[in-house]
């Protein structure tokens, strides 16, 4: 856990340990056996804590911990917005509202638009909040235009994250699993398609979650309430709610009703049907007409409404206010509502400039001085670039007349003022522009002004950091809604597919990449089929970011059949042989992997379309056909010298021809697979030089899809490899460059593991403790995923506590690393060695000896890559020390394997120096394992050597965080 939300210097280590659990909601006897202290303890730790950070009871410090969550914990500060005016009545309402909440858990406030929907659920969640451990969220869906959306818009609410190998939804559903907290979804009803499905998926998987939502209608999911938010109660005369609120706003605008005014008031709000938003825009005119001229003007739209087969009762009186209001407005002002509307979000003068153009002149308008003005097109007219200025002082003044009449909002930000229509104007304004005939017109500069800004986005600051995230942020549902409207225009189809072509690559930057995937496939199908295969490549990129390789593979697919249309047979080849090595390369990442006859057959399609004389088609194909050799010499677990030569051959050609091509992406995938071949053959040396030159190769990599996913791949490779030949610092460096990925940030398990790894081996563990707290957190939120590295990281922090002797905490990593990863790989890859060294701290040689006894060759396809030299070392010292026959044997056997290794060659000399009784020769070692980076081994150095050195490696231990050595360990 961060300790970022506390002051560093009050809370201490285990303090913030505490912390961090009772943000998981633990018991105090679940945190004492967590952190194998007493109850007693414990106690001690929750009272310091409620002093230090100054919080009243464990409820709110189980709500500090949660903020202070990283990665894709929902963040539940500032869950609620804060309105900006009063909440006035409803006392009844609000009570039964928050009543039924407490009694069902999913509770749908259903009422017209503009009853007050939004300002009840509010204020009821604000009542709610403090009987939730985790507080309230509020998602308003207003925004979305797409129903699939639903998801993003509250994982981006709570402050969740995606997650390579996972759908967002999974992601979000396991972040909320044992949450106990209030949603809040308003504004529900034109996106229901996708809220239904939504919470009938969230739900069930969150026991402890509750849903308040706000629709005009009912979401129609199994387990709904309903709640029916009826107008404003105007029982009581001039004491009634509705009557409240239209003096309380009255009197906010400054033009407080006299007492003589009062029956004319409560008579307004008896014709008002109490609905609240035509209340207040009727007390908004009140300075400007007084009680006459508002009752004129609502008489005169309620007999113009009167009836009709879209207008109940309720909507009567509501469409009655937005008309009247729209009539009282000058015909400028009419025009200017309607064509803002499209807007989304809150937008600036600059782009109702844009919008406002009937011509599309200059990007201008402004209303014809001196003349007649009439409505329509016809009130505004373009202008030339010198009346710019003019253009949006006019504009400027008509979005505060609009304001004034509180059909925007003026929301103050850091560039500016931003204007903002409610949903309901919204669509009047939409409706409008239909009559007016304006529809069309004012879409298509809305879609050209989102194309404008996304360029703009493109060129300026990086979307992936503070300024230019908050410039994504506040243009990205307005592009989200043009992509909605204008694909279904065939003259609007190249705009629309350059803007998701654009989105997607913002989306990207932004670190979105279900959304970045989803855009790059919509710019497909609407992009010819030579630009569609270059978009399903990038794609197919973010999904491999995404480690969804059966996407990648379906995407390659795709891409080589658009090619194939499009008459490049050299990039459908390509596409195809790309795929091939999908399903090898990445097979990990495959809920299920493709059959062999299927990837044999796309291999066998590639090199039909191949032809010749194209580099990158014959560097791809020499690329799948060395993974697919390389996979099936991995099943003969390097038993066959011939077969190891041929892969490694096979590898070299990839590599020789994809630098011919220049492309460093080609070229690093050809040398991760040359990495991968000299394993298998024992090659421990030449795997990591490859994997290390992959990292030199993607410097001159562009930021695309595919080449992040080829360096976080890199990286990872490296790190390991590194490790596998005692390169500590390199493994490392590696990992924390791979640790601090940004599109790792949702995915701590899968960032840190290397690294954690790393340091256990040097013997720093307070490092690997420090770090195993938000592994093991964002491993669970991942739903348990399963990999080889993420099973030797949890193994990692499990012989760090075996070290340490704290044998408990031993037994529930070893318990995690079963659900990370295969039981074989853990008992015969780097469960062996990680127990093996273990058991010789305890001084257990026969049981070190026990784990590593199978010779190298029966266990190689668990060793071979980055376990084989700490494996035949420990092999070698546990024979030494337990006086095996063949100790002698195995040394040499071993010291040949690890030549060049500093750290392994180092353990085996120390080996040689334990069988023969040298104690200067194994105090020699010491100065070798503290140049390799190996603190651990150095101070064990000095216990093996006995007397007086032992109390100085002991010591060395303690520092270290590792204490004495003891002989009971656990099995």
């Amino acid at each position: 856990m961060s300790n970022s939300v506390v002051s560093a210097s009050a809370v201490s280590a285990r303090e913030a340990d505490v912390l961090a659990l009772l943000g998981e909601h633990l018991s105090n006897a679940e945190i004492a056996a967590r952190l194998v202290i007493s109850v007693r303890t414990v106690e001690s730790h929750v009272s310091s804590l409620l002093r230090k950070l100054d919080v009243p009871d464990r409820r709110a410090l189980a709500r500090r911990a949660a903020a202070s969550w990283q990665g894709s914990a929902p963040d539940a500060a500032g869950g609620l917005p804060t309105p900006l005016t009063t909440f006035v009545g409803r006392e009844r309402e609000r009570g039964e509202l928050a009543t039924v909440l407490r009694t069902h858990r999913q509770v749908t406030a259903v009422g017209p638009g503009g009853v007050g929907k939004t300002r009840l659920a509010l204020a009821v969640a604000a009542d709610a909040a403090d009987g939730f451990a985790d507080g309230a969220w509020f998602v308003d869906l207003a925004p979305l235009t797409d129903p699939g959306r639903v998801c993003a818009a509250v994982a981006a609410a709570v402050n969740v994250g995606e997650q390579p190998g996972r759908g967002l939804a999974e992601v979000l559903t396991t972040a909320l699993a044992n949450r106990e907290a209030l949603l809040v979804l308003d504004n529900c009803e034109h996106v229901r398609e996708g809220v239904a499905p939504f919470l009938e998926r969230l739900l069930p998987a969150c026991p402890r979650l509750r849903v308040l939502a706000t629709s005009r209608a009912r979401l129609l999911v199994p387990f709904e309430r309903i709640f029916s938010v009826p107008p404003l109660s105007r029982a009581g005369g001039d004491e009634s709610d509705a009557v409240s609120l239209f003096m309380e706003r009255a009197v906010a605008v400054g033009w407080p009703p006299g007492p003589s005014v009062s029956e004319g008031v409560v008579a307004l709000c008896e014709r008002l049907d109490g609905m609240a938003l035509a209340i207040e825009l009727a007390a908004a005119r009140w300075p400007t007409l007084g009680l006459d001229g508002l009752t004129a003007g609502l008489s005169d739209q309620l007999r113009m409404l009167a009836g009709g087969a879209r207008a109940d009762d309720r909507h009567r009186s509501l469409r009655a206010v937005l008309d009247w209001s729209h009539e009282l407005l000058e015909p400028r002002d009419q025009a200017l509502l309607r064509r803002v509307s499209v807007f989304v979000a809150p937008f600036t003068v600059e782009a109702a400039v844009v919008v406002a153009d009937p011509d599309g002149v200059s990007g201008g308008w402004r209303h014809a001085h001196g003349a007649d003005s009439t409505g329509g097109a016809d009130s505004m007219v373009g202008v030339g670039v010198g009346a710019e200025v003019d253009v949006a002082a006019a504009v400027a003044d008509g979005l505060g007349r609009l304001a004034e009449h509180s059909l925007l909002t003026a929301v103050p930000s850091a560039s500016g003022t931003r204007y903002q229509a409610l949903e309901t104007i919204r669509q009047y304004g939409t409706e409008q522009l239909v009559r007016a005939g304006e529809l069309a017109g004012v879409r298509s500069r809305h879609l050209a002004w989102c194309l404008a800004r996304a360029v703009a986005l493109r060129e300026g600051a990086d979307v992936g950091g503070g300024e230019g995230r908050a410039r994504f942020d506040a243009v990205a549902q307005d592009i989200r809604a043009a992509l909605a409207w204008a694909p279904g225009r065939p003259e609007q189809r190249a705009d629309a597919c350059r803007l998701a072509g654009q989105l997607a690559e913002l989306a990207f930057a932004r670190n979105l990449l279900a959304e970045s995937q989803e855009r790059f496939e919509q710019a497909a199908e609407l992009a010819g089929d030579a630009a569609a295969a270059v978009a399903l490549r990038q794609a197919a990129g973010v999904a491999g970011c995404r480690r969804l390789g059966d996407d990648m593979f379906r995407l390659h697919l795709g891409a080589a059949e658009a090619a194939r249309r499009a008459g490049d047979t050299a990039g459908a080849s390509r596409d195809l042989a790309a795929a091939a090595t999908v399903a090898y390369r990445f097979s990990t990442s495959f809920p299920v992997i493709p059959v062999e006859a299927e990837v044999k057959d796309v291999l066998a399609r590639a090199h039909e379309l191949s032809g010749a004389g194209d580099p990158a088609a014959e560097a791809a194909l020499a690329l799948a056909e060395a993974a697919v050799t390389a996979d099936a010499f991995g099943a003969l677990q390097g038993a066959v010298e011939n077969t190891a030569r041929e892969t490694v051959a096979y590898a070299e050609r990839a590599v020789a021809l994809a630098r011919l091509t220049g492309d460093p992406v080609a070229e690093s995938a050809a040398l991760d697979a040359l990495s991968g071949a000299r394993c298998w053959a024992g090659e421990s040396f030449g795997a990591a030089a490859a994997a290390r030159r992959r990292i030199d190769v993607l410097v001159k990599s562009p930021r695309t899809p595919a080449g992040t996913h080829e360096v976080m791949d890199a990286l990872a490779m490296a790190a390991g490899t590194a490790l596998g030949v005692g390169e500590l610092p390199q493994a490392r460096l590696w990992g924390r460059q791979l640790a601090g990925h940004p599109l790792l940030a949702e995915a701590g398990h899968q960032a840190t593991s290397w690294l954690l790894v790393t340091e256990a081996f040097a013997g720093h563990a307070d490092d690997v403790l420090a770090q195993a707290t938000g592994f093991r957190t964002a491993w669970e939120r991942s739903g348990h995923q399963r990999s080889l590295s993420l099973g030797a990281a949890a193994a990692s922090v499990a012989m760090v506590h075996g070290l340490r002797g704290d044998h408990a905490a031993r037994a529930d990593w070893l318990a995690v690393v079963e659900r990370a990863d295969t039981a074989e790989q853990h008992r015969k890859g780097y469960g062996a060695v990680f127990d093996a060294m273990v058991r010789l701290h305890h001084e257990d040689p026969d049981a070190a000896l026990a784990s590593v006894a199978a010779p190298p060759d029966a266990v190689w396809k668990w060793v071979c890559w980055v376990w084989l030299h700490w494996y035949v070392a420990l092999r070698a010292e546990a024979s030494a020390l337990a006086g095996h026959p063949e100790a002698r044997a195995r040394i040499d056997s071993a010291r040949g394997v690890v030549e060049g290794n500093a750290l392994a060659a180092a353990q085996v000399e120390r080996a040689q120096a334990l069988l023969d009784d040298d104690v200067p020769r194994l105090l020699a070692t010491r100065a070798a394992f503290e140049a390799a980076g190996c603190p651990y081994q150095a101070a064990r150095t000095l216990v093996l050597a006995g007397g007086a050195h032992a109390a100085e490696g002991r010591a060395a231990l303690s520092a270290l965080g590792l204490g004495p050595a003891t002989a009971d360990v656990d099995t």
